[in-house]
């Protein structure tokens, strides 16, 4: 474990696997809040969140769920940007780690410095127990949850733990109230730990072209053409987002400077 991160340099850091400890990033990959389109919403109440996380008054961990490709993760980076002058941190941890995320914990309690500890893309299989480790640090053990960390994670899934129809054999009707398994509590409780949840949808295509506008700008090209053939790529994606939104327009900004390869002929396979 690194316990020797200046974090008045560095705004971020990374669980790294193999070598088991958190390396600084240098390189932070920023993202204006104001640059994301479609999700106001969501902005706001994870926005309010923080900010009375940060003033010191208590606040919720946050689940971000929902389609793909829809700023889940973006959000994360533009928090940071927003608010690493009011002493947030962000530590980034991947799920198959999260066993070590305790110790994390224990390493920054302490610090001046408010933590969002951020688990990217977050579920778990059949049989996966590193889960139990995230519940500690959401609730605490009988040590009292530290006052200075929040868990934002997202997720495709609502319900963090997959779910089987044999999870509902032991359902219950009592006096006309439904009451849950045991198998099927397990597995809603860990995402009840989330006190903020944001869900997150794909947008319809007025939106999804607004994204698009918001890439290109002040570019010079047709507009219309360019929403026909963003239009075209998103039929081919299968999903309007403003991820596909983004590979569209490094896609087709090469085209619109004219980019020639350097190779005359077709690469053959």
């Amino acid at each position: 474990m690194n316990s020797s991160i200046d974090w008045s340099n560095y705004l971020a850091a990374v669980w790294r696997t193999h070598k088991k400890y958190l390396k600084p990033i240098k390189d932070i990959d920023f993202i204006p809040l104001d640059s994301l389109i479609g999700i106001d919403k969501q902005k706001k109440q994870i926005c309010l969140n923080t900010e009375l996380f940060l003033s010191g008054y208590q606040a919720n961990h946050v689940l971000l769920w929902g389609a793909r490709g829809m700023g889940k993760s973006s959000i994360i980076k533009g928090l940071l940007e927003r608010y690493h002058t009011q002493g947030l941190r962000v530590i980034e941890i991947p799920k198959e780690d999260l066993v070590h995320l305790l110790d994390i914990c224990d390493e920054i309690r302490e610090l001046n410095y408010k933590f969002i500890i951020f688990c990217d893309d977050l579920s778990f299989e059949e049989g996966d127990a590193s889960y139990k480790a995230l519940k500690s640090v959401l609730e605490g053990t009988i040590e009292a949850p530290p006052k200075n960390i929040l868990v934002y994670t997202t997720s495709n899934r609502r319900h963090l733990l997959s779910e089987k129809m044999s999870d509902n054999v032991n359902k219950e009707v009592i006096n006309g109230q439904i009451h849950l398994g045991d198998v099927i509590e397990e597995k809603m409780s860990l995402s009840d730990r989330f006190g903020l949840s944001l869900s997150f949808y794909s947008v319809d295509q007025v939106i999804y072209l607004k994204m698009v506008d918001n890439y290109f700008g002040d570019v010079k090209a047709d507009k219309h053409k360019i929403h026909q053939e963003a239009i075209r790529y998103a039929m081919q994606k299968g999903i309007r987002s403003g991820r596909v939104a983004k590979q569209f327009y490094n896609y087709y900004q090469l085209l619109l400077r004219e980019f020639k390869p350097t190779f005359e002929t077709p690469l053959k396979g």
